[in-house]
């Protein structure tokens, strides 16, 4: 593959649960460095920039092999600033100040550091084979089925939050007879430029999803890190992620 494949590491400062987040030490290297890392080790990625509004990371990321070429404004690194912000302005200030256009971004979190890079070529190579769709995004199968949560309306009554067609009650099915569902885990996500700058999204209006069955591990609080610094080490070691338990599809 020769196509311009983009890496883009979205790291803003202003992290609340873990201060700084994005740069302090899991065992022996900053945070975002593993994704720095596991972008140089794709077998088709060809450029890595980072989106951030904090100085001190850009820094550290330079240092671990990523490009910092702008800044991200303050306006698009709040604590409730969604995605497209920053890959809109990140894709929209290439190709006005360096005339690129990658035909694909890869998202990676830089929080949720454990991953194997051949997952991440996976979902490149799945969006490849696939020019109708617009992006890849990982999931998991759900632990829980959403067709046996509710809300609560502006009355106060509950009421089904989905429910099947031609079902009556669904909720009082055994989960053994409901469709499957997938929850975005964040592992890693592919999309086409033309999602976030024509069609205003994430994920545009076609999705292709790439099912993870290893363990997602997100660095929100302080608890996390051990189990993160465990991950990393066992994927150095040439070891899978432990796998998450999913629910059984038959009955027992």
């Amino acid at each position: 593959m020769t196509s311009q494949i983009l890496a883009l590491i979205p790291a803003r400062g202003g992290s609340k649960g873990v201060l700084h987040k994005n740069v302090i030490m899991i065992g022996r290297k900053p945070l975002i460095a593993n994704s720095n890392l596991q972008a140089q080790g794709s077998r088709h990625i060809n450029r890595i920039i980072v989106s951030t509004d904090d100085e001190e990371i850009a820094e550290v990321a330079r240092q671990w092999g990523a490009e910092v070429p702008f800044m991200r404004p303050v306006e698009y690194a709040q604590d409730l600033s969604p995605d497209i912000d920053a890959f809109r302005h990140a894709l929209t200030w290439l190709r006005e100040n360096q005339n690129y256009d990658p035909e694909m971004v890869v998202h990676l979190r830089p929080t949720g550091p454990a991953r194997q890079i051949e997952i991440i070529d996976e979902a490149i190579d799945l969006l490849a084979v696939h020019p109708e769709a617009d992006a890849v995004r990982s999931v998991s199968i759900a632990l829980q089925t959403p067709y046996k949560m509710w809300r609560i309306n502006h009355l106060g009554f509950l009421e089904p939050l989905f429910r099947m067609p031609g079902v009556r009650d669904c909720q009082s099915l055994p989960r053994q007879q409901l469709p499957l569902a997938y929850w975005q885990n964040g592992y890693v996500d592919v999309v086409r430029p033309r999602a976030v700058l024509f069609k205003h999204s994430m994920w545009g209006d076609c999705v292709l999803p790439l099912v993870v069955e290893e363990s997602i591990l997100e660095l929100d609080y302080p608890e996390n890190i051990r189990d993160i610094e465990k991950a990393l080490r066992e994927l150095e070691e040439g070891k899978r992620v432990s796998q998450r338990k999913v629910p059984s599809r038959h009955p027992v």
